[in-house]
């Protein structure tokens, strides 16, 4: 039997983690689902990442939610020394997440402005404010990862296009444009 074969044909099962071994659902267990599709790997070589010129940022948009079966959505997002940001606001139905790569960004997690540097990273549930801006004067450079991965690259498309038409939204176009990619301002 070929290794599609098995795990096509595997049962549900649990895998204990607190004893590395598969067994009784322990406090740490996880289940694998027999009915999930499988899928197949796939690489993009860094010179086929899509990217996007939104402003003065540059988004690349490493894995879509497309390419990964709505699994998450990660993009990089390469911001020039005069970048801005993003307001505050939140998601109903994604996390959102971001791990500092270069420089100096200013990330919010609804309560406080923090400054994260290489390394750091800062996790936001569904429904909690947050936001990012680039104040260093430096460039700067970041993952986010939107978890379950919804279409962001749809948004990001229409942001970018908006800002390099200069068209300005009046308040209910605004609303309604970002109420369209479950996004929603502080």
């Amino acid at each position: 039997m070929d290794a599609r074969s098995l795990l096509d044909a595997r049962p549900e099962r649990t895998f204990d983690l607190a004893r590395g071994r598969d067994g009784p659902q322990g406090r740490f267990a996880m289940s694998y689902p027999a009915d999930q599709p499988a899928r197949e790997p796939s690489f993009v070589a860094a010179a086929n990442v899509p990217s996007l010129e939104i402003g003065v940022t540059t988004a690349r948009l490493v894995a879509t939610g497309a390419a990964t079966g709505g699994q998450f959505g990660l993009f990089r997002w390469d911001m020039t020394a005069t970048a801005g940001g993003a307001s505050p606001h939140y998601h109903r139905t994604f996390s959102e997440s971001f791990y500092m790569l270069e420089g100096t960004v200013s990330l919010y997690d609804g309560n406080s402005w923090r400054d994260a540097r290489p390394g750091d990273f800062l996790h936001v549930p569904p429904t909690r404010f947050h936001a990012f801006r680039n104040e260093s004067g430096e460039p700067a450079s970041m993952l986010i990862l939107f978890a379950p991965g919804p279409p962001r690259e749809t948004y990001f498309r229409e942001l970018a296009e908006r800002i390099a038409s200069g068209r300005r939204f009046a308040p209910e176009e605004q609303t309604e444009f970002l109420a369209r990619p479950d996004q929603y301002e502080a």
